[in-house]
């Protein structure tokens, strides 16, 4: 992930294109396999799934960053949530909100990754591979796209999975499919919402996933993740 070079008038300095932005109003400083799942659809009729990271922060001198020096960046454009931060990859073109304190890990074939200080498998992820499509309806049926992501790529053999939810969005010309989904075992079950779009000749999938009980507590929190991931063109 390459860094690039970004001058201004008041300033000049070096700027990845991986931005993790904690406040916008603020000087920042550097610092698929086949399975035998048993899947059931409760309700909703309309889906989800390289490279690694060099991603830090930035230095700016001491200017501030705004929102203004990226107009093409919507979640920039966006009032950021309250005790969320924006993370935006400029140069992979796509961006979303995380809660402020969770920390940035490496997971593998993931893009990004962002997980809670202290629970691992609460986190959400980000992650794209090529694609001739142009949007996701190219990719077939949405009701049979998300089922092939949830029980060919999400789920194991020996989960029942049940999908809850499903919806689609449009913006600025991007659409994007969301699905809500539980994953249970005879010990375990964990919960996710998965989100997809296409641009710039890549399949984009972002996964937010908690286990049960904390799910019940932190499913209007993690929903804010989903609604805020937006792609860019590049």
């Amino acid at each position: 992930m390459a860094a690039s070079s970004l001058s201004l008038s008041w300033a000049s300095a070096t700027i990845s294109n991986k931005l993790n932005v904690p406040h916008l109003n603020e000087a920042l400083h550097p610092a698929s396999l086949p399975t035998s799942n048993t899947l059931k659809c409760m309700r909703g009729t309309t889906i989800i799934e390289e490279s690694h990271h060099n991603r830090r922060a930035l230095l700016l001198g001491f200017g501030a960053l705004t929102a203004t020096l990226f107009p093409s960046t919507s979640v920039l454009a966006q009032e950021k949530p309250k005790n969320y931060e924006a993370f935006v990859d400029l140069e992979d073109g796509y961006s979303y909100y995380y809660p402020a304190d969770w920390r940035e890990f490496e997971f593998l074939a993931h893009d990004s990754a962002f997980k809670d200080r202290y629970m691992q498998l609460h986190n959400v992820r980000v992650r794209f591979i090529p694609t001739d499509k142009k949007d996701i309806h190219d990719l077939g049926p949405m009701e049979q796209v998300i089922t092939d992501l949830v029980t060919k790529v999400y789920s194991s053999p020996n989960q029942e999975t049940t999908i809850m939810n499903m919806e689609e969005r449009s913006e600025d010309g991007k659409n994007y499919c969301t699905v809500e989904f539980r994953m249970e075992t005879r010990n375990f079950a964990v919960s996710s919402f998965a989100t997809i779009a296409i641009a710039n000749g890549r399949y984009y999938t972002m996964i937010v996933v908690a286990n049960d009980r904390r799910w019940k507590k932190f499913r209007n929190q993690l929903k804010v993740i989903v609604d805020s991931f937006k792609v860019m063109d590049i």
